[in-house]
């Protein structure tokens, strides 16, 4: 194989596992950010942990609920445990480490193949990464396709709970009517709702669990304002329906501010892009132009720089184009 394709397939192993990292960070940051709006949340909400009814049997295999029972109260189980519910799949939370060390051994194996002079160790690092690090991405591109998508329903959902409460229905049965009526994930989120508050959880504590499995700040305006009608009065359809209007608003906003930033976007594109294609493009054109670089080893720290400087890029660019509506 020739050195600069190896070249190429390093960079982009590593390009993958930056960008990872760098989504995982600005998600941190931003849950840091809404701490507060949340902290407001929890004072209008039950004393009760949403985690301390549970009504719906989990989905864990058999073979290993000794093993969950004894870990899941250990932070890392709970995180894998809530990404997955999020992502809405069916997975044990030990599947998840499992998948990444046979992932890591697989890239691990695959490196002893490659030969590469350049940063040998590095190399066979940087696949046994990008590898393991796959199942926690599939995980992350599946849960957040799955909230949009719920955010994007859930306007319609809260114009429905206000037509039926203006019809007459009480709240219960009006979230029932919803999760009949509605696709998923949207039915099926409040679906769980009337079920585990008609087994005889209270509505607190389910609505409670509906921030937990689905982390979006309007749901949380959504369950903040009918706690605080529960206990202090007022026309819960009216509220629901300003709400609603809210978000759309916010859609709207989301919308111009996509617009107006599309330059920055594409211009992060580009310059993300072009490195490759441009030693793509000098790997057809003039095989030995690259390889006799990657063989000198003042060009060896050069390509490790370059690579270094790109992931950089790529992060200030995304700080500047990634604008909080």
């Amino acid at each position: 194989m020739s050195l600069i394709v190896v070249v190429t397939l390093l960079w982009l192993v590593l390009f993958a596992a930056t960008l990872l990292g760098v989504s995982v960070g600005l998600k941190y940051l931003e849950t840091q950010r809404r701490g507060k709006v949340t902290g407001m949340f929890r004072a209008v909400s039950s004393q009760t942990e949403s985690g301390d009814t549970v009504i719906l049997k989990e989905s864990e295999g058999r073979s290993l609920e000794s093993l969950q029972a004894r870990l899941k109260n250990t932070p890392v189980v709970r995180q894998l445990s809530a990404l997955i519910e999020q992502a809405g799949l069916d997975w044990s939370p030990l599947r998840v480490p499992v998948m990444m060390f046979l992932g890591a051994v697989a890239g691990l194996f695959l490196a002893s193949f490659i030969h590469v002079p350049v940063f040998r160790q590095f190399a066979m690092l940087a696949f046994a990464l990008g590898l393991g690090m796959a199942p926690l991405l599939y995980l992350w591109v599946v849960r957040q396709k799955r909230l949009a998508k719920f955010e994007e329903q859930f306007p319609e959902g809260l114009d429905f709970l206000a037509r039926s409460m203006r019809a007459g229905h009480a709240f219960s049965v009006s979230i029932e009517m919803l999760a009949e009526e509605s696709l998923d994930p949207l039915g099926m989120q409040f679906r769980r709702v009337f079920h585990e508050q008609n087994l005889g959880a209270p509505m607190e504590t389910a609505l409670r669990n509906l921030t937990t499995r689905v982390p979006i700040l309007d749901v949380k305006f959504f369950v903040a304002a009918v706690l605080m009608q529960r206990d202090t009065g007022g026309n819960l359809a009216e509220i629901l329906t300003k709400l609603s209007y809210v978000i759309r608003e916010r859609f709207r906003l989301k919308g111009q501010v996509r617009a107006v930033s599309a330059h920055g976007r594409i211009t992060a594109l580009v310059l993300t892009i072009l490195p490759l294609a441009t030693t793509l493009a000098l790997t057809l054109v003039a095989p030995t132009y690259l390889e006799s670089m990657a063989r000198d080893p003042d060009g060896r720290y050069l390509i490790v720089g370059a690579i270094a400087g790109q992931f950089l890029g790529y992060f200030f660019m995304r700080r500047i184009i990634d604008i909080k509506v």
